[in-house]
């Protein structure tokens, strides 16, 4: 009987981050502000990055598609939130959902390979730094690129595809503020075992395998580092990982965290509440840290500063 009353193509609603009227309007201002934060700080690095001459590096190269893939997962989320804390009945359509989720899983990929392939940039610049412009030339740099996107473009594709070809036949509300996969899953009366299995394997095989990339450039790191003789080099050379680390720490501590605990810690509203940290808060301090804890974006903010005022 639930085979035959089953929707391939339902319209579900999101029951959003609070219930609570009084607490919505509150919560719309608060995340009115950190998503224009978001927008203002990551276009102004990306433009940052694109204006000054001497921020044409790899590493800025790398960091201006970082700030690109923060202000695009974050605003995949953010405007259909807003609009939701200012209505009672939040519906999205099935496309959308899967489009939503798309796009999430899409950047989240992109935004973990591309933390491990600075880390490695970073492992280059110090080990050797005069074949680095050889090591990390443009033409290497570009395949590093295309290679992350394809392969978040297929890992995208896959779980979007086999979303596709699921039955919903019993509720359609969704226990979070957006299309989040696992809690769609819940919803289907179709076999779901091979959806959960190709989403554990490869999002579970990007995130390892990215964070023993960043692992393992930091052990030649520090091996590299250890072996300067100026206290001055080492302090310079730890000073350049610094900003990076700390975003490796929380994106994939969070990442961690989210999806590679025990089923019997899970908690709606603790999911809730990491999935506003890696999706809105994250890509809110992601600029700050690159450019309030590293020498060379503070210089580029002042020559920019200084042009603008000549």
């Amino acid at each position: 009987m639930e085979m035959e009353n089953c929707s391939l193509l339902p319209d579900f609603f999101l029951l959003g981050i609070s219930l609570n009227p009084d607490m919505k309007a509150v919560l719309f201002v608060v995340f009115l502000v950190v998503y224009l934060i978001i927008l203002l700080s990551n276009v102004g690095m990306i433009i940052l990055i694109r204006m000054d001459s001497q921020l044409h590096t790899p590493m800025y190269f790398f960091l201006s598609h970082l700030a690109f893939s923060d202000l695009s997962y974050s605003t995949a989320v953010g405007p259909k939130m807003l609009l939701d804390l200012l209505s009672e009945n939040n519906p999205i359509s099935f496309v959308a959902c899967f489009l939503q989720f798309l796009l999430v899983c899409f950047f989240i990929d992109i935004e973990c390979m591309l933390l491990a392939v600075m880390a490695f940039d970073r492992y280059k610049a110090i080990s050797n730094p005069l074949m680095y412009a050889v090591d990390m030339s443009s033409r290497v740099c570009y395949q590093f690129l295309t290679g992350i996107y394809l392969l978040g473009t297929v890992d995208g594709l896959i779980h979007t595809s086999l979303a596709f070809s699921l039955c919903f036949c019993g509720s359609t509300y969704i226990n979070q503020f957006f299309c989040v996969f696992p809690a769609v899953l819940l919803l289907s009366c179709s076999d779901t075992q091979v959806n959960e299995l190709v989403l554990f394997t490869l999002f579970g095989f990007i995130e390892l395998s990215t964070i023993l990339g960043v692992l393992i450039s930091y052990c030649y790191i520090i091996s590299s580092v250890l072996k300067i003789s100026s206290a001055g080099g080492c302090s310079k050379a730890f000073s350049t990982c610094a900003s990076h680390l700390t975003a490796v720490g929380i994106f994939q501590g969070t990442m961690l965290f989210m999806y590679f605990r025990p089923s019997s810690a899970y908690s709606l509203d603790q999911d809730k509440m990491t999935s506003v940290f890696y999706l809105l808060i994250i890509p809110m301090i992601n600029p700050l840290i690159y450019s309030l804890r590293n020498k060379d974006v503070k210089e580029a903010l002042v020559r920019l500063r200084n042009k603008m005022w000549f």
